[in-house]
């Protein structure tokens, strides 16, 4: 298969590039990102885009199988602006469906959020609803969503408040509902690799 990261530079996105480049399952791997990125591969391939420009996105996305969206940002990076916020991860992730579509893709993976509901009070949850709700209205053949809870791994960025909680939190996880344990980064990229290979 010919795979598409968006989010490549992420917590779970680099994970999940470094797994499909290893897989002989995948013969090429596309990544599109907003600035260069020194990463050589023999079968990696990488798209510079500018997210707001459809046509270009999609003409970055044109012969995928299969699109593996793993796009996010922080209120800390937008500054509190929600409306910057929505744009990055409502609006990219909600056009890569479409767009991919359009271009005949046909399995699309998300990655979203443990408790994402569009009626929740919650602006992030709330938000995760909404792009969980319009992928699958995308009309892409198999969209597969992942709902991780608190993730654990090393970002490239330093977020205390993350490192606090995961130092908090794991003593207690095993008493937690399975669904809001932590989970580790890797093995989210791995489960988004097997939906895909199982072909439901």
């Amino acid at each position: 298969m010919k795979a598409t990261i968006i989010g490549a530079t992420g917590l779970i996105g680099g994970h999940l590039l470094e797994l499909l480049l290893q897989d002989p399952y995948f013969e090429s791997v596309r990544i599109l990102i907003r600035k260069p990125l020194d990463i050589i591969a023999p079968k990696l391939e990488k798209k510079l885009v500018d997210f707001s420009d459809l046509e270009s996105f999609r003409l970055a996305l044109e012969d995928s199988d299969v699109i593996f969206c793993t796009i996010g940002t922080t209120m800390k990076k937008m500054k509190g602006d929600k409306d910057a916020y929505r744009k990055v991860d409502y609006d990219i992730a909600v056009n890569a469906a479409r767009l991919g579509k359009e271009c005949g893709c046909e399995k699309f993976v998300l990655v979203s959020s443990v408790g994402a509901d569009s009626k929740s009070r919650n602006f992030y949850l709330h938000l995760k609803g909404e792009i969980e709700e319009a992928v699958q209205a995308s009309g892409i053949e198999s969209v597969y969503i992942m709902r991780p809870s608190f993730l654990l791994g090393n970002r490239k960025e330093f977020r205390l408040s993350e490192k606090i909680t995961s130092w908090l939190i794991r003593p207690f996880a095993f008493v937690l509902p399975a669904k809001y344990r932590p989970v580790k980064a890797d093995e989210v990229a791995r489960a988004m690799i097997l939906a895909v290979k199982q072909e439901k």
